[in-house]
């Protein structure tokens, strides 16, 4: 059995119709396709500022040592002037935040005391500082 038998009718070309009708579908997918991926929608997207949205308040440490003794940012005052001071940033237009640190032995009325001349003073603001183990 060889193959070099020839026919007259087989023809050697290769068939071309296939290929162009599998293109010309493609064409008329990506022509129907192309302006729907394209469509967009016109939003009016507000505008971004570069402008500081807002300036964070002081921080004031108000510290109580365990012999009672109190410390507004490092400087010693006594209850008459912390009141006055308490009253002073809480008249303020951006009040400060308030933080107490307490030492570890001193008695917790006289941290209450500190927090309760707070807020008769109006502070919004009051946290404490730990330390972490």
């Amino acid at each position: 059995m060889s193959m070099n038998a020839h026919d007259d009718d087989e023809i050697s070309e290769i068939n071309m119709t296939p290929l162009v009708d599998v293109m010309l579908v493609l064409l008329i997918i990506f022509i129907i396709t192309v302006p729907v991926i394209t469509h967009s929608v016109k939003v009016d997207l507000p505008q971004a500022s570069q402008q500081p949205t807002e300036v964070k308040p002081d921080v004031v440490t108000l510290t109580v040592k365990v012999d009672g003794q109190l410390m507004w940012n490092d400087d010693p005052v006594t209850a008459e002037t912390l009141s006055t001071r308490l009253d002073e940033a809480a008249s303020r237009s951006k009040q400060p935040e308030l933080r107490i640190q307490g030492d570890r032995k001193v008695e917790y009325e006289k941290v209450v005391q500190v927090m309760a001349s707070a807020q008769r003073a109006g502070i919004q603001k009051l946290g404490f500082i730990t330390e972490p183990k």
